[in-house]
């Protein structure tokens, strides 16, 4: 139930692109009774991570089309009409499904239309990866005034506020689209703690070397400040 008395659906959706080494091991870790639904969304693999996933126990849903953002909207397209908070969470395994409680939570008691999960890293994390998110929160707080710590890939919010925001990206920039529209709209934003170590199975596809940690930073921003526009 949620603070308003609504009984609440909540679903987590899972982007994976060939990551069949380490995608059944992260389904089978999402606690029991958490979710109604765990939606694993192969973007397109070459390998056998839609398999892997189905085995798992997860609903696989196939989104050809390139992008973390697609593959992200295909399974908020496949949710049940009843759902009312979705979960995010990547499936390379740098994330532990068994601190989805903690993410869900603030949304589930009415405390929080959005969740982000700030990551605390385990193992080395180079500077320039973290580019994009430096110049990102600096502009939602001189913009909104909402001062944020991160802006990582593991979150829940209202599918109702979800909809509302219009999300028009499809690649990388979907988590800070997200965030952005968010923020404009005023409202609520709350972070909790999550674990974050070294990605287990595949490869990044954003900020692997310095060079692409540059080009996500830059796409980050102007994703950021096309958001903002549309909103205000």
């Amino acid at each position: 139930m949620t603070a308003s008395g609504q009984t609440a659906r909540s679903c987590l959706v899972i982007p994976a692109l060939n990551e069949a080494a380490v995608i059944g091991d992260v389904v089978r870790r999402v606690p029991a009774g958490v979710v109604a639904d765990v939606v694993v969304v192969d973007n397109g693999s070459t390998d056998d991570t839609g398999a892997v996933a189905s085995r798992a126990g997860a609903r696989v849903v196939v989104e050809a089309r390139r992008g973390y953002g697609a593959a992200c909207w295909a399974g908020v397209e496949a949710l049940a009409p009843d759902t009312t908070i979705v979960a995010f969470l990547d499936g390379d395994g740098s994330q532990f499904p068994e601190e989805l409680p903690r993410v869900l939570g603030p949304v589930l008691a009415g405390e929080a239309d959005l969740v982000l999960g700030v990551r605390q890293m385990r193992g080395t994390h180079p500077l320039h990866a973290s580019l994009g998110t430096r110049l990102v929160a600096a502009l939602v707080a001189w913009r909104f005034g909402v001062r944020l710590g991160d802006l990582g890939p593991f979150r829940a919010i209202r599918v109702d506020l979800l909809r509302r925001l219009g999300m028009r990206d499809r690649a990388f920039g979907w988590p800070v689209e997200m965030v952005v529209k968010t923020a404009a709209l005023g409202a609520r934003i709350v972070e909790v703690d999550v674990t974050h170590a070294p990605r287990q199975g595949g490869r990044s596809k954003v900020s692997g070397t310095l060079g692409g940690s540059v080009r996500a930073g830059y796409a980050f921003l102007t994703t950021a400040v096309r958001a903002a526009r549309e909103v205000s």
